[in-house]
């Protein structure tokens, strides 16, 4: 079934709608949850809370991009249960650490009279990652987005883990060098 379909349903409100994306996007999601979480009953919990949270924004929301919008659904719902998981026990993962990597090229959010808005910062990035070449963008989406680690990177695309690492590193330079540019204290 494709994506307008899938929609279709949701905005029917037919449960045909969840089955139908648990079975094409379910292992994708699958997949970003378990990144995120080191226990399998807590990535699979929430997956199953992005078919809800898909449930209640479609209508009035229509996404022009079904894969997308499920993903950040489940990356944003797996973040969070992170985050209360990480605050009850202190601990590193792949999630921290992908996070620090991008500590030194974002915005300090301490300093409002500095601060643009997120969504003005959002577009920044975007405009920035769509000026990279393909591999380097590719690179920084699957890490910082999906925070797939540097190893899997590194086989994924033929390239030495510290290629990697070495593509990242300059990348995040280059994004933190334009956004002070354009004025975004970083």
């Amino acid at each position: 079934m494709d994506d307008s379909q899938i929609i279709d349903l949701y905005w029917a409100r037919t449960q045909q709608a969840i089955v139908e994306s648990e079975e094409k996007y379910g292992p994708y999601c699958q997949t970003i949850a378990r990144r995120i979480l080191d226990r399998e009953e807590d990535a699979e919990e929430c997956v199953n809370d992005t078919w809800l949270r898909a449930w209640n924004a479609m209508p009035p929301q229509r996404p022009n991009s079904l894969s997308a919008f499920f993903g950040k659904l489940t990356r944003n719902l797996s973040l969070d249960r992170w985050r209360r998981i990480r605050a009850a026990r202190r601990g590193g993962s792949q999630v921290e650490v992908a996070l620090h990597e991008l500590e030194g090229c974002l915005p300090d959010h301490r300093r409002p009279d500095e601060e643009l808005e997120a969504g003005e910062t959002a577009a920044l990035i975007s405009a920035f990652l769509r000026r990279q070449p393909e591999l380097d963008r590719v690179l920084f989406v699957r890490r910082y987005f999906h925070l797939e680690p540097l190893k899997d990177l590194a086989g994924r695309f033929g390239l030495t883990t510290g290629q990697v690492k070495s593509k990242l590193h300059r990348m995040r330079g280059r994004l933190k060098r334009e956004l002070e540019r354009e004025g975004v204290a970083v």
